[in-house]
């Protein structure tokens, strides 16, 4: 399952974790994907979201 938004191709983003002591371990943010059905060429499709477009409006919602 791809963990990317099928709009703005927003995907995982890779860091450390910094602990007190200045350890560093690896981490990984996933984006807030949902599934939605949205009107895209006028027919309604599922695809993954981000939360981001769709609160700005990207896209029109079934």
């Amino acid at each position: 399952m791809s963990r990317k938004c099928d709009i703005c191709g927003k995907g995982p983003s890779v860091g450390n974790r910094v602990s007190h002591s200045n350890r560093h371990t690896k981490h990984v943010w996933l984006p807030n994907l949902q599934k939605a059905r949205v009107l895209i060429d006028g027919k309604p499709t599922k695809v993954k979201i981000c939360t981001s477009c769709l609160k700005t409006g990207k896209v029109q919602k079934v």
